[in-house]
């Protein structure tokens, strides 16, 4: 795991100057490669490599970068790991392929080499995004993992095509203008999150997930724009043709026998992740998903694995208790950090140059902590993201099959159940509920704010209707406009739970959850991996029926089935609860005053972006204790913050970049 950046100068720009900003733009990246720096440039083609080195394979010089092939036709700068790359070397090495380290990014370039490069690719296994320049053909190639689990930005200027790992380095290049893409901005502010199909700002891109880019210096010159260079955009891997065949060559067999071959997948995505030359261990949180890859691990460890947990002060968000339990079950050497809101505060003001783009979900606190706490100890940490979205695990997956056969009931009896429900949530629940001795699954389900979104979805028209308002935030947005994701064009599976899954797997997914773990563990110098997200365990997931996500109510059966197998069913049968923040308590209590000078300061800045009635109103419910508003006020908080932020880093990266040129080669 590692930084990247790049530069592909345009045939007018073609002197050694604008190369020189590759050593700022790395240097950018320096925490998510603290190990070594390396450069590798052509002054004469216009190119220039830059890599900042977290080693975790081939700790030695031989597996430093930019690498060159063994030919020297190619040069790469890599980020990921490829984990089956033993079972390629041996294929490689059998067809005469000969190698000087024990690393998988010489073990790349020889399949690039032997297969070409889209063959290649589809044969790693893995999580990488990187740079590729073909010095016989003069063509820069970049590459991101089928999933979207590594980031890869593109940039454009008047000089350069540049790239990086993160945007904090492409707004080192001298002449990006780094101008707020509205648009964007606006899915944050409703989101959470920028969706993979925007950038905060408009002179760069994110390559998609699963798909390859190849650049030379005539189509350089031709590219107008961002949006014309995104057209040599190609898809090597799609998410959507894997869902549709899914579904017309389904699994067969019987419950026992899919999960005997979950089971073999996932077996194999765990111990092919355990490689490394460095210690390693895993985040547990006591659920299903994280609970199933320690389980896993441990199962194929000579030692006790190494775990790592939050424990929150704060009751009815703590599930340290359950991930103590597991790990004392499974024999693992455990860890937990306690998280106050005094702790929270220290990390906040981090975030936003942490995270690069606005973030604004509020999981990134904890998310960044573990990844602290776990890096004292080891330098790769396994993580259960992904088992959600492949496997359903979220609520709207639940209400999916009950919702869509209310569908069919009469418009005036929908409309009475959506009034009644109504009803329930304006009657200010949160204090009954809060003082009645319920269990904590049943609280979470009668909060107001779950009673007003179930009141929306009770209200779709149609089943399309019904798919968009799963899919979006569940109190509105505070942003002043309203944006809906535009149609991929792609084909899309036939029942509603499918193209529901397939929407959270290639927007939530990739745009949330991979984001999170990505700047989380990387600013620590961790590399966080994700063996439910292995291609073959997705395509495989993609398979199963409906039946084997969703029963009784319940999500994910076949992973709690699974879990069966290796841990008692009092561990496994209790509601889901989710990496919960109690953020919402904290915005009453010790960080208001932060949010309110936050909000004064969004006022204040005049962009427009933001509808100030929705959000005094919004605030105002909040404090006051009727409802819990915390979702929709984050993300105004986290971009507001990014703002002041990126103001801040703009200004100095343009100086260092001026200073980088004016040193000399």
């Amino acid at each position: 795991m590692c930084g990247i950046a790049g530069i592909l100068l345009a045939p007018h720009a073609l002197d050694t100057k604008p190369l020189r900003a590759i050593g700022p733009m790395t240097t950018a990246l320096r925490q998510r490669g603290p190990d070594g720096e390396g450069f590798w440039i052509d002054r004469q083609a216009g190119v220039a490599l830059g890599h900042r080195r977290l080693a975790i394979v081939d700790l030695s010089e031989t597996g430093g970068q930019p690498m060159r092939s063994a030919s020297g036709r190619y040069v790469i700068t890599f980020n990921g790991e490829i984990y089956n790359f033993c079972d390629l070397r041996r294929e490689l090495e059998a067809a005469g392929g000969s190698f000087r380290g024990t690393g998988d990014t010489e073990v790349m370039l020889c399949a690039i080499e032997k297969w070409g490069l889209d063959a290649a690719v589809r044969r790693f296994a893995g999580m990488f995004a990187f740079g590729l320049w073909d010095m016989q053909t003069r063509t820069l190639h970049l590459v991101r993992d089928r999933m979207g689990k590594k980031p890869l930005y593109v940039g454009l200027t008047h000089e350069a095509l540049v790239f990086a790992s993160e945007l904090k380095a492409i707004t080192c290049f001298p002449g990006f203008r780094a101008e707020l893409d509205e648009d964007a901005a606006t899915m944050m502010l409703s989101k959470g999150w920028v969706p993979d199909g925007y950038c905060i700002w408009r002179a760069a891109f994110k390559l998609p997930p699963g798909s390859t880019m190849s650049v030379n210096l005539a189509d350089l010159a031709n590219a107008r724009s961002v949006g014309a260079l995104a057209q040599r955009v190609r898809h090597w891997w799609s998410l959507a043709e894997i869902a549709c065949a899914g579904q017309r060559e389904p699994a067969i067999g019987s419950d026992e026998d899919l999960t005997t071959e979950l089971d073999r997948l996932l077996r194999l995505a765990v111990r092919e992740r355990m490689i490394a030359d460095v210690p390693l261990g895993a985040f547990l949180s006591g659920g299903i998903d994280s609970s199933t890859v320690v389980a896993l691990m441990q199962a194929q460890s000579m030692k006790p694995v190494r775990t790592f947990t939050i424990a929150f002060d704060e009751g009815g968000f703590d599930e340290a208790p359950h991930a103590a339990t597991v790990a004392n079950f499974l024999g693992t050497d455990h860890s937990e950090l306690h998280l106050s809101a005094a702790v929270a505060r220290e990390v906040i003001p981090e975030l936003p140059r942490i995270w690069d783009e606005p973030f604004g979900d509020e999981s990134q606190i904890p998310s960044l902590l573990v990844s602290r706490l776990a890096r004292r100890h080891v330098t790769v940490a396994l993580s259960g993201d992904g088992g959600d979205e492949c496997f359903a695990g979220y609520s709207r997956h639940f209400l999916v099959s009950r919702l869509t056969r209310q569908q069919h009931f009469p418009s005036p009896l929908r409309r009475a159940i959506a009034a009644g429900t109504g009803l329930l949530a304006r009657a200010s629940l949160h204090d009954l509920v809060g003082r009645l001795p319920l269990p904590t699954g049943l609280r979470h389900a009668l909060r107001s704010d779950r009673l007003h979104r179930l009141t929306s979805l009770l209200e779709a028209a149609s089943e399309d209707d019904l798919l968009q308002r799963l899919t979006s935030p569940s109190t509105g947005t505070l942003a002043r406009r309203r944006l809906t994701m535009p149609s991929s064009g792609l084909p899309r599976p036939d029942d509603l739970l499918s193209r529901l899954l397939l929407d959270d797997m290639a927007g939530y997914l990739p745009g949330d959850i991979l984001v999170k773990l990505d700047r989380a563990s990387m600013a620590n110098g961790l590399e966080g991996r994700c063996p439910i997200l292995d291609h073959r365990v997705v395509e495989f997931a993609w398979r199963l029926p409906a039946g084997t996500k969703v029963r009784n109510g319940k999500g994910k059966w076949i992973l709690r089935h699974l879990l069966g197998r290796y841990l008692p069913r009092q561990m496994i049968d209790r509601p889901k609860q989710g990496f919960d923040v109690p953020v919402g308590a904290w915005l009453r209590g010790p960080l208001r005053m932060w949010a309110s000078d936050l909000i004064a300061d969004a006022r204040l800045s005049g962009a427009g972006l933001l509808d100030f009635a929705k959000v005094d109103a919004c605030w105002r419910d909040h404090l006051d204790g009727k409802q819990d508003r915390a979702r929709d006020l984050w993300p105004v908080l986290m971009f507001e913050a990014w703002r002041s932020q990126a103001a801040r880093s703009i200004a100095s990266d343009a100086s260092r970049s001026q200073e980088y040129a004016l040193q000399g080669d």
